[in-house]
């Protein structure tokens, strides 16, 4: 159930003390005999708070140490891009890194005006780049913890592809970084701060005139100025607050930055479903006032802190669901892209909705279902192989007009102005858009909630096989796979996925919490997919107890 503040204005009592977050992160050292002290890379970087030493000084200077040995290992000797967001913990962790990578002679570049840097503008850099190129390739950092609330931190490394780093170089990276703090900090490297941004390693980059300058290459801006769309953009105090002010004024769209502000305790947010400050821009309560004011503008967006996710509000429907809006992308995209490659592959995520594997159908598109987390787009993406890759969390990213790869991470910002360009070329909402599709394919209900499980159970459930599950029928229908690997690439999905003609269901244990997730669909109605979700509870355990 949600908190009874949900999607209320956040109170003082709301709000973190950034001056004891700060001083938890140079005050506090990790016990790595506590396995929440230790540091864990997800699915994209290393979160944490300060406050539950969990993020902090020694980490981030561990993590950069082996972050310089990994890139070594692997021959990587151009720039590394270092970017941050609005979070508090962002900048104190920004002053480490850079001690650290210019002690080992990291050729750094910092954006040029110490702004802060959305997640698709480190991604473009490293992505342009090394085009073209065969050595002396670049990676990049960004310091984030993408939506968490306030109190959190991040650290996530993108390899010379431009994307999130893939579990064998996160593996290495967390387990040399854990080694590097058990032994004491002594295999660190470390500068002094004046001196590290004095060497002659530390220059500059303009992440936001590059990224600003290049977005007619991947959307059709000059029809959205011809047809007058008017914008709202709300970068949620996050790393985006500098861009859409740029955007406007330098492609001359009508666009208005509704909260042009960056605090770091979020005061002017809603709070989130759980009575967090969370900047979730998929979530209708952390949007709640967005939402309220839909009408005043034709589309209204918002990012989250680092601005790889996206949020779409239309007049006529208010916040749209995440996958909702993927399926309207998808649609609009490939009928408009006529120089994108003729094969090039629909990209979704296990758990996103079965509305995409209809377009694609639909569109005689290969669809390309992989596991959850970006990484799985990122070949496909450089490539040219997948056009357009997203995630049912609201996070996306697609190919240049010409077909060339524009980001290989999320990118919350073109998603956020393709919904314009989607109105300006074909007036329609993409909300107007999506009901068309459900006219034609019927209108999926969808949700996710969570079971109990204890550590045990899930760790049985992360590595099941297809025949431990026995169950034949789901929900009335007949089952008509179940998959424990990712069609797409053969990648194991951490969990099952089983499937009948109109109805889904996707159980992943929790990284942390002993719960596991189901994910599930029906294309009849919520009552069905509550009877899906019922029954996927019964074929868990039956798959967990035998």
């Amino acid at each position: 159930m949600p908190h009874e503040r949900a999607g209320q204005p956040a109170r003082p009592e709301d709000l973190t003390d950034v001056a004891r977050l700060v001083t938890a992160y140079y005050a506090l050292r990790p016990d790595l005999d506590e396995p929440g002290q230790r540091v864990a890379f997800g699915t994209s970087g290393h979160r944490g708070s300060s406050l539950d030493t969990a993020f902090n000084e020694d980490h981030i200077a561990a993590t950069s140490q082996a972050i310089c040995e990994y890139r070594a290992g692997q021959g990587t000797d151009g720039p590394l891009f270092l970017g941050i967001d609005t979070h508090a913990l962002s900048e104190p962790a920004r002053v480490t890194a850079v001690e650290v990578f210019a002690a080992n002679g990291v050729t750094l570049l910092l954006d040029t005006a110490d702004g802060y840097t959305p997640t698709p503008a480190v991604s473009h850099a490293i992505v342009t780049y090394n085009r073209g190129r065969t050595a002396q390739l670049a990676d990049g950092v960004v310091v984030t913890p993408s939506h968490n609330p306030p109190r959190d931190g991040g650290f996530k490394y993108n390899p010379p592809s431009g994307g999130p780093a893939g579990s064998d170089a996160t593996g290495w990276i967390q387990d040399r970084a854990n080694a590097i703090i058990a032994a004491g900090m002594k295999d660190v490297q470390r500068l002094p701060y004046t001196r590290a941004l004095a060497a002659d390693t530390t220059g500059r980059y303009d992440f936001l005139g590059a990224y600003v300058a290049d977005l007619p290459a991947v959307l059709d801006l000059d029809a959205v100025r011809a047809a007058g769309v008017r914008i709202g953009a709300d970068p949620l105090g996050g790393a985006s607050v500098g861009y859409w002010g740029r955007i406007a004024e330098q492609h001359r769209i009508d666009l208005t930055v509704i909260n042009p502000l960056a605090d770091p305790t979020w005061r002017f947010m809603t709070l989130d479903w759980d009575g967090k400050i969370r900047m979730d821009c998929s979530s209708p309560y952390a949007m709640a006032s967005l939402i309220e004011g839909r009408d005043r503008f034709a589309i209204t967006t918002g990012n989250d802190a680092d601005a790889d996710r996206h949020g779409i509000v239309t007049p006529d429907a208010g916040l749209m669901n995440p996958n909702h809006y993927l399926a309207a992308a998808i649609g609009y995209l490939y009928g408009h892209r006529e120089q994108w490659p003729a094969g090039a592959g629909i990209g979704k995520t296990l758990v996103s909705s079965g509305m995409i594997d209809r377009v694609a159908a639909d569109l005689g598109r290969p669809l390309v279902e992989v596991p959850v987390g970006f990484k799985w787009f990122v070949d496909g993406l450089s490539d040219g192989s997948i056009g357009f890759g997203g995630e049912e969390s609201a996070g996306a990213s697609f190919l240049r007009r010409d077909g060339g790869v524009w980001t290989t991470d999320k990118d919350g910002i073109i998603l956020a102005l393709l919904a314009s360009e989607i109105l300006a070329v074909t007036g329609k909402t993409p909300s107007e858009h999506y009901g068309a599709l459900t006219a034609r394919f019927g209108e999926p209900a969808y949700a996710r909630i969570d079971a109990a499980a204890t550590r045990e159970e899930k760790a049985i459930l992360g590595r099941l096989s297809p025949d431990q599950v026995t169950a034949d029928t789901l929900a009335g229908e007949p089952v008509t796979a179940v998959l424990t690997e990712a069609p797409g690439n053969g990648a194991s999905i951490g969990g099952i996925k089983v499937t009948t003609e109109s109805a889904w269901f996707a159980a992943r244990p929790s990284g942390t919490e002993d719960v596991y997730k189901i994910y599930a669909e029906s294309f009849q109605g919520p009552d069905h997919l509550a009877r899906v979700q019922e029954e996927a509870k019964a074929v868990v355990a039956a798959a967990l107890a035998g």
